[in-house]
């Protein structure tokens, strides 16, 4: 008895996507794009609808939809108004940060020149960006470098992202990687630009000089072209292969030395020396900013507990040594505070009752070092 084996073939599936094309279409109508760049997305659009009924469409349409979905988030016309008042610049660096009177003169003569040039071409009708200097803020750990950085995009009323360094293995991961890829991706710094919203923010980035030494010379080859006035114009992403303008961003760097940093890239910043802080600063820097901070954090207030005039240098800024920043005694007064709190809990110090920290009783709470 003959057995015919017959191979069954599934009948071809019509599949009409075009909800997912339309909505592909209607964001990039939307969206203000450059000219280029909007025809390259129509073309793409173009082969989704020719390859629609195909079976690989689907794949396809992954990977076009989310190159246009990078695109058409990013801020090509958005950006926020400066705020160009040195006055109010200068209250926000003194209230942010105590001392670094050399360092805040020369940030809010930065911050002067922007302002002075924006206003002037401003008064005679132009439209002007003017041109930001790409600041260096070098100094050891714990010395505000980073706060900084923060103020400055409070002072100028700028949005701020934050781009860490430390540890960064490849080039690939500022610049990003290209659509052929598997794991394809924009870089950090498009990611940035995104995060923003804006086409004008401050972007920290945050200890350039720790990045991996294999990666370090193609790293700073990437830097170069970011702080370089001159090409960060039209920044190439190798992700969004096309023009970016970064001309605009405030870009901020922060590193503990340069010796790690290459001349071209030195070349391209204004670097500005943070200094340490001596002990009577980090006192008031402890008194006016970090205890009270700490007290909120915990619940507790000045009517729960204080800290007497007497222990400060003696058994909280002292005993630490050369510590160049505050990180240490931040550490020390969190530490004194979580002590406080717990003993209140246990009993052992009355609740609705001020405590007050004294030579006496330092020993107890404060590190033995």
């Amino acid at each position: 008895m003959d057995k015919t084996a017959q191979s069954a073939s599934p009948e071809p599936v019509s599949v009409t996507n075009d909800s997912q094309i339309e909505k592909l279409e209607k964001l990039v109508q939307k969206t203000i794009l450059p000219n280029d760049l909007r025809d390259n997305l129509k073309a793409m659009i173009g082969r989704l609808k020719i390859i629609k009924t195909d079976a690989n469409f689907y794949a396809e349409y992954d990977t076009i939809s989310r190159y246009i979905n990078w695109v058409c988030y990013l801020p090509w016309n958005r950006i926020t108004e400066d705020m160009l008042d040195l006055n109010h610049a200068k209250q926000i660096l003194d209230k942010n940060h105590f001392g670094l009177n050399e360092v805040k003169e020369k940030i809010l003569e930065y911050l002067a020149i922007m302002i002075m040039a924006k206003t002037r071409m401003g008064e005679r009708g132009k439209e002007f960006h003017a041109k930001a200097p790409i600041l260096s803020l070098v100094g050891l750990a714990g010395v505000g470098k980073t706060t900084i950085a923060y103020s400055i995009a409070e002072a100028l009323g700028r949005r701020i992202v934050r781009i860490p360094f430390g540890g960064l293995g490849s080039a690939a991961q500022l610049r990003g990687k290209s659509r052929l890829s598997p794991d394809s991706e924009p870089g950090l710094v498009i990611k940035a630009l995104k995060q923003a919203g804006v086409k004008n923010p401050v972007i920290l980035l945050d200890e350039i000089d720790r990045v991996s030494q294999e990666a370090r010379a193609d790293i700073m080859g990437v830097l170069v072209e970011l702080l370089d006035p001159n090409q960060n114009k039209a920044f190439v992403d190798h992700f969004i292969d096309f023009p970016v303008d970064l001309s605009q961003v405030l870009f901020v760097a922060t590193s503990n030395n340069t010796k790690d940093i290459s001349t071209a890239v030195i070349d391209r910043l204004e670097v500005i020396q943070m200094p340490s802080y001596t002990d009577q600063e980090k006192t008031v820097i402890a008194k006016t900013y970090t205890l009270p901070q700490a007290l909120v954090e915990s619940g507790l207030t000045e009517k729960d507990f204080i800290i007497d005039e007497g222990v400060w240098e003696e058994f909280i800024i002292r005993p630490l040594g050369y510590d160049p920043g505050i990180r240490s005694v931040q550490r020390v007064i969190q530490g004194i505070v979580r002590k406080v709190v717990y003993y209140m809990l246990m009993g052992q110090i009355t609740q609705g009752q001020q405590f007050v920290l004294n030579k006496e009783n330092a020993k107890q709470f404060v590190p033995q070092w």
